[in-house]
């Protein structure tokens, strides 16, 4: 299978897409610059800039977004209205990168150092009522995140560990019981963003692999989409069947003239549905 090109290359380092009905459509990053972007229905392409960094972002369920920006979190109202929450940290190298959220409606967001020093990262939870606390500590390059179907097994990648990770789930105890679920091997790229489908399939975004694979609940490779640029960065089940899997793209690292679809969004019918967008309940 192979993803088609949906917009020009719009994005320095895209990242994040996310499908919300509230939205009306496709969400995603363009992370280093700072910027939520949209993708309108009739292809046009929409940009707001939140700050330093726009790292991940989801809808509330009253309207408006949670978003991950450099030092901590974002709320966005309904009315459009941004409202920064106190910074979480004050190193000014380490940066938030990727996050979700899970089935009781907090969310999360995980973060790295500039230099991807090793275990300079964490997993941050954001609750509805605007408290926060560390989920996971010692990460270097905190990535995907999404839950099962049923909401009780989580998959993670700290993509410096070339695997993604999977975790036991509840509202109490949080993300118990690691383990691994799939290894990748370094010459086929580095695991990023991923997204978990009705049935429990697991699509994993390869850095600097060019591709989405599509990984069983119990780990078995059963589907390749190829995409025409390196830097494949995160995927999203949307579109009004939710079975359209959007793709984001970074141009970090290349020369100008290099790799010229880089930073573009893609687009692949899997043939599978995603579900909808967990939404942020504060």
């Amino acid at each position: 299978m192979r993803a088609e090109q949906v917009t020009d290359p719009v994005t320095f380092h895209g990242e994040g897409p996310v499908w919300s009905s509230a939205w009306g459509g496709l969400r995603w990053v363009d992370m280093l610059a700072g910027d939520v972007m949209s993708l309108g229905a009739d292809g046009t392409v929409g940009r707001r800039h939140v700050g330093g960094v726009a790292a991940a972002v989801r809808p509330r369920r009253g309207g408006g977004a949670v978003i991950g920006v450099e030092r901590g979190f974002a709320l966005e109202d309904a009315d459009g209205t941004l409202t920064h929450l106190p910074e979480l940290w004050a190193d000014q190298g380490v940066r938030m990168n990727e996050g979700g959220c899970d089935p009781d409606g907090r969310f999360y967001c995980g973060s790295m150092a500039y230099d991807k020093r090793p275990g300079a990262g964490a997993l941050y939870r954001l609750d509805p009522d605007g408290s926060t606390s560390v989920a996971l500590s010692g990460v270097t390059i905190s990535n995907g995140l999404d839950w099962s179907p049923a909401g009780d097994v989580a998959y993670y990648n700290d993509t410096a560990t070339q695997q993604v990770d999977v975790f036991d789930f509840d509202g109490a105890s949080g993300l118990t019981g690691c383990r691994a679920f799939v290894s990748i091997p370094g010459e086929d790229g580095a695991p990023d963003g991923l997204t978990v489908d009705e049935e429990g399939g697991v699509w994993v975004a390869l850095n600097q692999g060019g591709e989405v694979r599509r990984y069983t609940p119990s780990g078995v490779l059963d589907e390749v989409v190829e995409v025409p640029v390196q830097g494949v960065t995160a995927c999203a089940l949307g579109g009004p069947g939710l079975d359209e899997l959007f793709i984001t793209t970074s141009r970090e690292g290349l020369a100008p003239d290099e790799d010229p679809p880089a930073g573009s969004l893609f687009r692949a019918v899997v043939g599978v549905r995603g579900r909808p967008v967990r939404e942020f309940a504060g």
